[in-house]
């Protein structure tokens, strides 16, 4: 019966948590917030899937190894403090697209830049704990 409750529990909160990892990310932006705890609340979310349906199944439903998200996000990471470069402006100065979108807002290398810390926190946290897990 505990098993049913927290499966039951797990289906329905993995698709909230990482709905509110992606809000935290798009808010880094302005407040404090961003790609860290975003990425923190994407793994945690996966965590309470691999408790509920055990670890294979967590991996069948990421589809990819999680250390292949590590060199992903500290590419788009990279490529963000790089990207004022071609416009002849210090490395790391904030670019911004002229037009807001509708939901995000208006747009720039920050976001680059926290979807790739998102990446890596999301990479290195769900590597560390997949392989401790294996483990035991």
């Amino acid at each position: 019966m505990k098993l049913l409750i927290l499966r039951t529990t797990a289906n329905f909160l993995l698709p909230l948590l990482l709905l509110f990892s992606l809000f935290l990310l798009l808010r880094g932006h302005y407040l404090p917030g961003g790609g860290f705890v975003g990425g923190i609340i994407a793994a945690i979310a996966f965590v309470l899937h691999a408790f509920a349906f055990g670890l294979r199944s967590t991996r069948k439903l990421l589809r990819v190894h999680p250390i292949s998200f590590m060199p992903v996000g500290l590419g788009l990471a990279v490529f963000s403090a790089l990207l004022p470069l071609l416009k002849g402006l210090p490395v790391m100065t904030g670019l911004w697209l002229d037009e807001p979108f509708p939901v995000v807002g208006l747009v720039g290398s920050a976001l680059l830049f926290d979807v790739g810390v998102y990446l890596v926190v999301l990479g290195v946290a769900l590597t560390i704990i997949f392989t401790i897990s294996e483990s035991v």
